[in-house]
């Protein structure tokens, strides 16, 4: 089937006659990675291509009269293929099984600021032309400037938008300035970007509050709720960083439900920016994971953009990592891969622009803490367990069906469980640190070395006294290449300390006391699990509370020339007030702030909470 158009024009022309008439054709299940233009099969109207190696649809155009379509299974296409194949196709009905005929306000709003936007270009750019330039030069020159300039919508549409700003410039230019016309654009128009705003009707707030200090119990998209956004105070957004709540989402919902105010968010993580002249997703794509769900957003937008569902799963930890796979025609391709883990010890491998897991580690008997990439080996993994061990796995380099096999390298044990898991800044692939249930600990992990399983090599003291050792670590970062972030419940303290001045008096010891930097104030509740992250791009400290604010600490300056430790914690550079968003018609007053994360270059902000909301934060 991959030589399709060949086939075709070796046809007797009587076979080819009754072959144009064709309204069905299933190309499932081999290696296409183009499908031939101008195969006369105008009448097609189901077509089946799962499993190949599609890299573009443009192609699709050639049948006009498709109704159904599958495209399952080509890991290569993306949501920007999605609309491309809902704008080329106006008739069609389902796509990979799902109704392709839902509401399309989002695109049709979307398709209209491009026109209007890429009208007011052409009058600007036309304005300025000179009447002895060329008009054919000049009508060039406009469709090569709209293209570069005319922006809209999230980054992670910006393939699709192009692509509709490129159409409607060439259409202008053809039409010689006249606005396309409502007549001239599909009539139908995809959801896949749409996410309902829908009115919340009122109830009382039940959010439960009363939970123990161990919160944490070991026992394409779907419709999402945005909470209303009440506006904000402008004492609750302190001078600093100017941010904003942006979006409200409840898209971890059970049963896609506006009432569930419930399920427990525990992590999440920016997809990793691709290179320089890539188009496609960015740093501004997160995603999250609660409950059995695992949720990729756009923070521009809003949109959930994917979304993948174990049903009795409870997934507690994401990580991303970017891979090169080659194609079996030899073509090198970016893939960013998601893993997700949680209560049931499997890892999952999500591709998420295709919709599909690629992969499952039955990585440990009991539920998965957190799971963390190599920063500096793409297909290294570390595993922690409620079992007590951290385990790092090399995926490998996928097959031509995407497929990994992995293989265990290494099994560290724990004292006790492995909480956050925290690559060493300077030599990741030397040491790995781990916040515990009963302190900070450290693990060699070179793969040079005989032993494949290891007990930890030194254990690290944040304070003296009888409490030294023994404390729960739940928060562990890096803010630079050797200033370490850390905390845990209870002290109301976020300690800052040097990884190299720390190990310099290592000595033999088995557990040593940390050089400490400064130390930050934070929350002194007793309840666990607030892990928090680090910017350090941009030297910035981020945790959540149990009151539903964001601690924000700039420590860029202050560790370039770190002053004498104070007696008292310093201070929070600005707390974000919990923005109190109207859920069922009442405010959220309060919630649990579990994770922040926020992107490279800090941009946006992603809180998860308890009460099932994903916070989305943007600096203004």
């Amino acid at each position: 089937l991959s030589g399709l158009k060949l086939l075709s024009e070796h046809l007797e022309p009587g076979l080819l006659g009754r072959l144009t008439q064709l309204q069905e054709l299933d190309l499932s299940n081999n290696q296409l990675e183009t499908l031939p233009a101008n195969l006369g099969l105008s009448h097609l109207r189901v077509l089946r291509c799962a499993n190949n190696q599609l890299g573009d649809v443009t192609s699709l155009c050639q049948f006009p009269e498709l109704e159904e379509l599958s495209l399952e299974g080509n890991p290569f296409l993306t949501v920007n293929d999605n609309l491309k194949v809902s704008f080329l196709l106006p008739k069609l009905r389902k796509v990979n099984g799902k109704d392709a005929t839902l509401g399309s306000s989002q695109m049709e709003s979307l398709n209209q600021e491009l026109t209007n936007r890429v009208t007011a270009h052409w009058e600007k750019f036309m304005a300025a032309v000179g009447p002895e330039e060329e008009a054919e030069k000049a009508q060039a020159e406009f469709v090569k400037s709209a293209v570069r300039d005319v922006r809209y919508g999230p980054e992670s549409l910006s393939e699709f938008t192009q692509w509709r700003v490129q159409m409607i410039s060439e259409e202008l230019v053809a039409s010689g300035g006249a606005q396309v016309q409502e007549g001239d654009v599909p009539k139908k128009i995809p959801e896949a970007t749409h996410k309902p705003r829908p009115t919340v009707s009122k109830r009382q707030n039940n959010v439960p509050l009363n939970l123990s200090s161990t919160k944490r119990q070991c026992a394409s998209p779907s419709p999402t709720a945005e909470l209303e956004n009440q506006p904000v105070d402008p004492d609750i957004i302190q001078p600093g960083l100017h941010m904003e709540p942006l979006h409200f989402l409840q898209c971890h919902s059970r049963n896609n439900s506006p009432k569930d105010l419930e399920t427990q968010l525990w992590a999440c993580a920016f997809e990793p920016a691709l290179e320089e002249g890539h188009s496609g997703t960015t740093s501004q794509t997160v995603a999250t994971c609660g409950g059995e769900a695992v949720c990729v957003i756009d923070c521009q937008t809003g949109i959930v953009l994917h979304k993948y569902k174990a049903p009795g799963e409870e997934f507690f930890s994401v990580a991303w990592t970017a891979l090169i796979v080659v194609t079996q025609a030899g073509h090198k391709k970016r893939w960013n891969v998601l893993a997700a883990a949680g209560l049931r010890g499997l890892v999952r491998l999500l591709h998420v622009r295709a919709g599909f897991c690629c992969g499952i580690i039955r990585a440990h008997k009991k539920a998965i803490a957190t799971l963390c990439f190599s920063p500096t080996r793409e297909t290294h993994l570390f595993t922690a367990s409620y079992d007590k061990r951290i385990i790092l796995w090399d995926l490998g380099k996928p097959n031509h069906a995407y497929e990994f096999h992995a293989s265990q390298l290494l099994i560290l044990d724990s004292m006790s469980v492995p909480l956050r898991l925290c690559p060493v800044a300077s030599c990741p692939d030397a040491y790995l640190m781990a916040g515990c249930e009963s302190g900070c600990f450290c693990w060699d992990v070179r793969l040079d070395r005989p032993q494949k399983r290891r007990v930890c090599e030194v254990e690290f003291i944040f304070s003296a006294g009888p409490e030294a050792s023994g404390r729960r670590v739940d928060g562990l970062a890096f803010v630079n290449n050797d200033v370490v972030a850390s905390k845990g419940s209870g002290l109301g303290i976020i300690y800052l300390w040097s990884w190299s001045q720390t190990w310099a008096n290592r000595g033999s010891q088995s557990s040593m006391p940390v050089v400490v930097l400064a130390r930050l104030q934070w929350s002194s509740t007793k309840l666990a699990y607030f892990s928090l992250s680090a910017c350090p791009d941009k030297g910035l400290i981020v945790c959540g509370d149990e009151e539903g604010n964001v601690w924000l600490y700039d420590v860029g300056s202050m560790l370039k020339q770190p002053p004498p430790l104070p007696d008292a914690p310093q201070a929070p550079t600005q707390i974000l007030k919990w923005p109190q968003p109207l859920a069922l018609g009442q405010p959220l007053t309060k919630t649990m702030v579990n994770t922040v994360v926020a992107n490279a270059a800090f941009t946006y902000l992603t809180a998860l909470t308890d009460s099932n909301i994903v916070a989305i934060w943007r600096r203004r």
